[in-house]
């Protein structure tokens, strides 16, 4: 069985003035998302900020994820890294702390072999009893899971799900080909939601849902009830506030953009900054024509 089908939301984590975690913001979000019909909670992952979380605060936002939509929506929490052994320590405290899978992005830097890949989630996947969403994102990670490779770690029983956000689409195709029925895929890229819906992808690991999940959710809803043109029309007209969300480094864009929606969002954490007056001004214009503010 899928994980969910339709729009999962990358959620963004808050922080107060001080720097802290915004346990209450956050609940806030996820309230929102679910309110609005997004059918499941990403929580740590890219757009979440996980690479400046600590272990334990890492654990206290999925936490709070989980207290906040368990029963409602499923919760899937990042669990990747550059450490097998750290993926596997996070996966194990993730899955104690209520999730319903956990996502693991590619190792990065060091990176590894395809060869390295398969080994890496084996041992991940053994670790733990609950489904694995594999993150396929070149552009951040330098390293590229390849068709061949996934056709592997789709003999893994809980290896059953990928967020593919290398935009190939002739890799997509034949991961389609060679794993169908072993393996959901879903976007990782917001503008590529209908494209890979069109090729049997179960939906999407979106970053613009923070601001607009209805249409996220309708994006593919509308998709899976046969209605192509409403699911088009919602999709290129999305593009260009994704663009937008998209045009500085993720997350500070739709940070940003939760904040002018009252969300309280806070700042990124360094190195991440918050974006220029420019960029704010352009997004504040298009939010304004898209009836978000």
């Amino acid at each position: 069985m899928s994980i969910f089908t339709g729009s999962g939301a990358a959620v963004c984590t808050p922080f107060s003035n001080d720097g802290a975690f915004n346990g209450a913001a956050y609940e806030k979000l996820i309230e929102f998302q679910i309110e609005k019909g997004t059918d499941a909670i990403v929580s740590c992952g890219t757009t979440g900020e996980a690479s400046t979380l600590s272990n334990d605060e890492h654990i206290e936002v999925v936490r709070t994820a989980v207290a906040a939509a368990k029963g409602k929506v499923p919760v899937i929490a990042g669990a990747g890294g550059n450490n097998t052994a750290g993926c596997v320590a996070m996966g194990q405290a993730l899955q104690k702390a209520g999730v319903d899978a956990i996502m693991c992005v590619t190792p990065y830097y060091n990176k590894t072999s395809q060869k390295g890949l398969v080994a890496h989630y084996t041992k991940i996947a053994a670790s733990v009893d609950i489904p694995i969403m594999l993150y396929n994102v070149p552009s951040r990670t330098g390293m590229n899971l390849q068709a061949k490779t996934l056709y592997e770690l789709s003999k893994i029983p809980n290896i059953t799900a990928i967020k593919e956000a290398s935009g190939d689409f002739s890799q997509i195709a034949e991961m389609a080909e060679r794993c169908a029925g072993a393996i959901d895929l879903y976007s990782g890229n917001d503008d590529h939601i209908l494209p890979l819906l069109a090729l049997g992808g179960k939906g999407v690991v979106s970053t613009v849902a923070n601001i607009a999940p209805e249409t996220v959710h309708n994006i593919v809803a509308k998709f899976m009830d046969g209605d192509l043109e409403g699911s088009r029309k919602l999709q290129l007209d999305l593009l260009p506030l994704i663009r937008l969300i998209f045009s500085d480094v993720n997350p500070m864009p739709v940070k940003a953009a939760l904040n002018l929606m009252g969300f309280g969002a806070g700042e990124c954490r360094l190195p991440l900054t918050a974006i220029d007056d420019g960029l704010l001004d352009s997004l504040k214009q298009e939010m304004k024509r898209y009836g978000l503010i």
